[in-house]
């Protein structure tokens, strides 16, 4: 019987391990699957993800009237924000808005240079001020690291004191790169695959995301 997630390479990265999300990643890494049942499959696994990534946030009491009688609930009691890495992230952002319809979103641009494979920021919404309590760094292939590894130096320096990474599909390099520069990152993956080849792409993988999601593909 398959388990929510399990532990992975170390305890801050987390890899799910649910039968819907072999499923969805099936059709998900299908060369033949159209981008319109691309954006819905990486939105599915987006909810999946969150569901996983959000079991600790902080909660306060509050007095409800029902039709019947008054009840206490619980609400959350921190300021979260989604931190899509333009434009692959883009694709997680309605899905986990739609739960935490509250969070915040700050856009940050990073492409990859295909000469170096290294990132480049090109645009950034984050303020100076003010962080939010938790930020949610969305971007669903996590390759060699270093668009995350950027992204989240952005975030300390902004200020965050708790950064979690969504990624629909991870390298193990990619994850021990983040590992290693963010050690108090938590990372959830769909799934964590083994190697990347010569350009630098995730195998197995499912290709470039943007490309599927957007439809921009040659």
């Amino acid at each position: 019987m398959s388990t929510a997630f399990c532990e992975n390479t170390a305890q801050t990265a987390l890899e799910l391990k649910h039968p819907l999300v072999q499923h969805h990643l099936a059709r998900l890494r299908d060369q033949t699957t159209q981008p319109e049942e691309f954006r819905q499959l990486i939105q599915r696994l987006g909810v999946l993800l969150a569901y996983e990534a959000t079991k600790d946030l902080g909660t306060e009491p509050v007095e409800v009237q029902t039709p019947l009688t008054t009840t206490t609930c619980h609400t959350l009691a921190q300021r979260i924000g989604l931190v899509p890495i333009l434009r692959a992230g883009l694709g997680l952002v309605d899905p986990i808005l739609n739960l935490i319809p509250c969070a915040e979103v700050w856009h940050l641009g990073l492409y990859r240079d295909e000469a170096t494979a290294t990132p480049v920021e090109y645009y950034s919404k984050l303020p100076m001020s003010h962080p939010v309590d938790v930020a949610l760094v969305l971007d669903p292939m996590l390759a060699t690291g270093g668009s995350a590894v950027a992204a989240l130096q952005a975030l300390q320096r902004w200020g965050v004191k708790q950064v979690k990474l969504l990624s629909v599909i991870a390298s193990r390099e990619g994850v021990e790169t983040v590992q290693r520069e963010f050690p108090d990152t938590q990372i959830y993956v769909c799934v964590i695959d083994p190697e990347l080849n010569s350009r630098k792409y995730i195998i197995p993988g499912l290709g470039d995301a943007g490309d599927r999601i957007f439809n921009t593909g040659c």
